[in-house]
């Protein structure tokens, strides 16, 4: 599954009354798992849908293999309601349903034999409930009708809303799927169809073909009217679906499909085992996307690609999404995760796939280097909060498995696996992890089991290396020091946090760093920091060198004073590659706001840099002057202009001389770093962008909809909110209601909490929880619009705060949205006063299912109120003497 994206990757310290689920004083004995004593084999399900009651009729056989004599059978079932139980002619004389962990027991009359097969039958009524969580309804609209599909997520633990079943991971089983619906509606599920059969009532059941072993959270299925384009150059069938109209804009991925599917047989000399692939594209679904394996459903937005409409970074999210849930053919559905703590062999893996197939398909994307700026730097961001959590993480519950769907279990997985590939040689590591696919298909694994598997192709010892790396929470930050007399350089590690106080007890952990040592002739790849600290001498002296050379290691490297100047004039001779460079800007801003170099360290290195041509690396520059103006944003106007002013200085000379204008002969990374430019100048007011971007929306609510690039569509629209008041806010809304294309929608609708007018932001927060108008998929896009300003900042918090109750009704805690709100509605403060604001708000609510989420919302408000306290002093000392303020 790919996660949502959101514009911060953060989550936060524990509150009062709440409880760290990853602090190991508070991890349960076990974890909550069903009773042993049967197993199930196979399930033969037949479900039907009711579009007027919104409920559905369901019915499961499902064969049990008893392991143990016992005259019970205990399975998963949330909001379902059971009408009769039987084994053969044997009726359940006892049913009790355990709230807690989402069980039911069914008792019977007589013992089952132990090593016997029995067939549990149950009949049952369950919710297309509103939750996007198991057997759900979507809703859209045609020519101005309300229709709906009735369609599925069930990872990690909602396959128990659809069906009573044994929802773990590693009880794999054979699924019969028959599905019932009227004449006119598509159904579609994970395998292809056996038969379809008209019913005494007219209507059709649907039966699809056995699954292979399979996990219930990859079942599928959907009942709805969709159309399809189909792709045939690989050799089973694709078909990207979507709702009548919009299926058209599925052709880039159907052809993308076809080609990564190629590519992975080939990877891993596995073949894709399932007869067909069908891909559809659901209007209300709360992650990015989902692998249900030979169904994979996603969000319009994450799979539908508008040639003429939408913008560059579309494509590149659609071809991210696409690849990693291909990915996950291999990686999570052909070999599992023993349980939920192994969830990074998923999701690491996927991510890792997905940057790797796309840089076989987009060689011009230079993926490997936004990498860097983008997987990497998410995964940084998260583990250098206190409130973090290890790679592999304990969990015992339902409610804590959606928290651990974050940066840590797919940006640092993913992270961790680049910097192994770096290790072993990308060819060694392919064939371990083809290996390790062939060994476990259609099985269960632990981490143990790939490091086995890596160990074995490449003759390392991967397991003594690595199991730091996923035990344990966190990364270093490098100290060096250096010797010029002998030439020597001394290199220390300590626990990195954002905070900068690392306690004793917090840094007793010694990673095996990878120090990719980089002088002006070569890269010395074999030197490992194994312990606290090291010296090591460099042959070819001082002059020039630089440590984690591409930026394939996890950890930040703090050098002195004199050699981030050293390493400023380097980038700007051209000795750095592209990776170094961001690397760079990534490492001083993280020491900025850590407290462990000045923030004016950080601002004299991208001082220097005014002619860099990379988009790349002129995205971490933006990202980390951006995030100093975010922690200031609410102390003196006067700082807030300083920084803006200073961002024009950087920008302006090549924005004005690169301009905004695109053409087709544009490469991909001159598209790119107009884009990266003008988005920065128009943030900053550069006057002439800024005047570009009014005339040209005036142009384009006129009626001339080529008058506005899609690639700076949002920057464009973002002006007008800064600028603009109820009119052009009517206007954004419109778009919204009726846009060209999903991105221009979903950009529309973000744009609204951008207007900084105080009724205008009540208007926005008041159609948040209103269904008519924006889906509860997309609730949170407007609340992030909100936090690009004072105003909307402090109504978001008070408007949560206010509609708390509420939220939490729409929202259950057990579901990944509320925490999501929780921290898009805090994270934004800086003052210690804000954390114990928030800490009163949520001292007497119940934090389950969101708690980790509020703590590192509050570890991050934290690190920013100490980063304003130290450097105030020195930022507004080098924003004076640079004349950017008075």
């Amino acid at each position: 599954m790919l996660i949502s994206r959101i514009s911060t990757p953060i989550r936060l310290q524990s509150v009062k009354n709440s409880v760290n689920i990853f602090s190991s004083q508070n991890v349960p004995s076990g974890r909550e798992l069903l009773p042993t004593n049967v197993k199930p084999i196979k399930y033969d399900l037949t479900l039907d849908p009711n579009f007027e009651t919104f409920k559905f009729n369901g019915n499961v056989k499902i064969d049990l293999e008893v392991q143990e004599e016992s005259n019970y059978v205990t399975l998963n079932t949330f909001e379902i309601e059971v009408n009769s139980a039987k084994v053969g002619d044997l009726k359940a004389t006892d049913i009790s349903y355990n709230e807690s962990t989402q069980t039911a027991t069914f008792k019977f009359p007589e013992n089952f034999t132990k090593g016997s097969s029995i067939t549990l039958d149950l009949d049952f009524i369950g919710i297309l409930n509103d939750n996007m969580a198991g057997f759900y309804k979507s809703s859209y609209k045609e020519d101005g009708v309300v229709k709906y599909l009735a369609t599925t997520q069930m990872e990690p633990t909602d396959a128990r809303r659809a069906f009573p079943s044994f929802d773990e991971p590693a009880l794999k089983a054979i699924f019969d799927i028959t599905l019932i619906s009227d004449k006119h509606l598509t159904a579609i599920s994970n395998m292809d169809i056996k038969e379809e059969k008209i019913l005494d009532d007219g209507r059709k059941a649907t039966s699809f073909n056995s699954t292979p072993l399979i996990s219930t959270y990859l079942i599928a299925f959907i009942v709805g009217e969709l159309k399809y384009v189909e792709n045939h150059d690989f050799r089973v069938p694709i078909k990207v679906w979507a709702t009548r109209g919009q299926e058209s804009q599925g052709k880039f991925s159907a052809e993308l499909i076809s080609k990564t599917l190629a590519f992975f047989e080939k990877s891993f000399g596995i073949d894709y085992p399932f007869p067909k692939l069908d891909y559809v594209a659901i209007p209300d679904f709360s992650a990015g996307a989902m692998e249900n394996w030979g169904a994979v459903f996603s969000r319009e937005v994450d799979v539908l690609f508008d040639e003429e409409n939408s913008n560059l970074a579309t494509k590149q999210r659609v071809a991210e999404v696409v690849q990693h849930e291909l990915a996950h053919q291999w990686f999570g559905n052909l070999v599992t995760m023993e349980w939920w703590e192994g969830l990074w062999l998923n999701e690491g893996f996927a991510t890792w796939m997905s940057w790797y197939s796309c840089n076989e398909f987009y060689p011009d994307w230079k993926v490997w280097q936004s990498y860097i700026s983008d997987t990497l730097q998410g995964a940084l961001q998260l583990d250098a909060l206190r409130s973090s959590h290890p790679i592999e993480v304990p969990v015992q519950k339902a409610e804590e498995i959606n928290q651990i769907f974050d940066a840590i279990s797919y940006s640092k997985g993913s992270s961790l696996l680049k910097m192994i590939s770096g290790w072993l040689g990308e060819e060694t590591f392919i064939r371990g992890v083809s290996n390790y696919l062939k060994k476990h298909q259609y099985g269960n694994t632990k981490t143990s089991d790939l490091w086995e598997a890596l160990s074995e192709a490449s003759g390392e010892d991967v397991v003594k290396v690595m199991s730091v790396w996923t035990q344990k929470v966190g990364y270093p930050v490098l100290t060096v020091t250096e010797d010029a007399s002998s030439n020597t350089i001394s290199v220390k590690q300590n626990r990195y946090l954002t905070t900068g106080d690392v306690k004793p007890e917090e840094d007793e952990t010694i990673f095996p760093v990878f120090l990719g040592l980089k002088t002006k002739n070569n890269v010395d790849e074999s030197l490992r920091l194994d312990k606290r600290e090291d010296q090591y001498k460099i042959e070819e002296g001082l002059d020039f060198y630089k440590l984690n050379a591409d930026q394939f290691g996890i950890y930040r490297t703090s050098y002195s004073p004199e050699r981030w100047i050293k390493l400023g004039k380097a980038g700007v001779e051209g000795l750095l590659s592209v990776e170094d460079r961001t690397g760079l800007v990534a490492d001083a801003g993280a020491l900025a706001t850590s407290g462990y170099q000045s923030t004016s360290n950080l601002l004299n290195l991208v001082h220097g840099w005014k002619e860099e041509n990379n988009y790349v690396v002129w995205g971490e520059i933006l990202a980390r002057v951006t995030a100093i103006k975010n922690a200031w944003i609410f102390e003196d106007k006067a700082t807030v202009e300083a920084l803006e002013a200073f961002i024009r200085s950087l920008v302006e000379t090549k924005v004005h001389s690169l301009g905004w204008e695109f053409n087709e002969s544009d490469s991909f990374e001159d598209q790119s770093l107009k884009s990266v430019l003008f988005a920065a100048a128009a943030g900053a007011k550069d006057e002439k962008v800024v005047a570009s971007a009014l005339e040209s929306f005036q142009k384009y609510v006129e009626g001339d909809k080529k008058a506005i690039h899609p690639n700076i569509r949002a920057s464009v629209f973002g002006t007008v909110a800064r600028t603009g008041g109820e009119k052009e806010y009517d206007q954004i809304f419109n778009i919204y209601q009726n846009p060209v294309s999903v991105d221009e929608k979903i950009t529309a609708l973000r744009t609204l909490g951008r207007f900084e007018d105080e009724a205008l932001i009540q208007r926005t927060l008041s159609i948040v929880l209103d269904e008519h108008v924006v889906k509860s998929q997309d609730l949170y896009i407007p609340m992030q619009g909100l936090r690009a300003h004072q105003n909307g900042i402090n109504a978001l918090w008070k408007w949560a705060q206010e509609n708390w109750d509420t939220l939490v009704v729409k929202l259950p805690p057990g579901l990944s949205m509320l925490g999501t709100i929780v921290q898009i509605s805090t994270v934004s403060f800086t003052s210690e006063a804000k954390i114990q604001e928030i800490q009163k708000f949520f001292e007497n609510k119940d934090t389950k299912g969101f708690n980790q989420g509020l703590a590192q919302s509050i570890d991050t408000i934290r690190s920013k109120s100490q980063w304003i306290t130290r450097d105030s002093e020195d930022v507004n000392k080098w924003l004076s003497s640079n004349n950017f303020k008075n």
